[in-house]
Formats: structure tokens, sequence, C-alpha cells
């Protein structure tokens, strides 16, 4: 899966948001995702990741093997 693939599926799972994925040790594997959703407002940040995590269930099981997530709230 590519990093466009990732964003792109993030994207879909949570609509309007603005996703910037980096690849640090540029490996594929290990994917810092930086997320902006209006969606997130009055969520603690467990419950940001855990959407996150939701748009991406499937790929983390098998080709995405870390993923480091930093959530914003859109203004």
């Amino acid at each position: 899966m590519t990093i466009d693939e990732i964003k792109h599926k993030i994207e879909s799972g949570l609509p309007d948001s603005k996703v910037t994925i980096e690849d640090p040790y540029q490996d594929g594997v290990h994917i810092k995702a930086i997320v902006i959703y209006k969606g997130f407002t009055g969520k603690s940040i467990l419950e940001q990741h855990r959407m996150v995590y939701a748009t991406l269930k499937e790929e983390l099981k098998q080709e995405v093997h870390a993923l480091a997530l930093e959530t914003r709230i859109q203004e």
C-alpha cells in the first residue's frame, strides 16, 4: 500500500479531513499520519486515534507495521 493510498483511505473514512502522511524511515511500513478533522470535536485523544485506526483496520493487520498519529481538531 502506498502513502497516497493510506492518505486516501483515511480521507474517505473521515470526510473533509486534512491528512498528511510521512514515512520517516522511508520503509513504507513505519508511517506517521497527521489528521485534522472537525469530527474530532468533543472527542478524547484516544477516541480520535480510534477513529483514524478504524479507517485502516485491515491495512494495520498486514501492510502497515506501525502508525504514529497526530490528531487535531479542524477549526
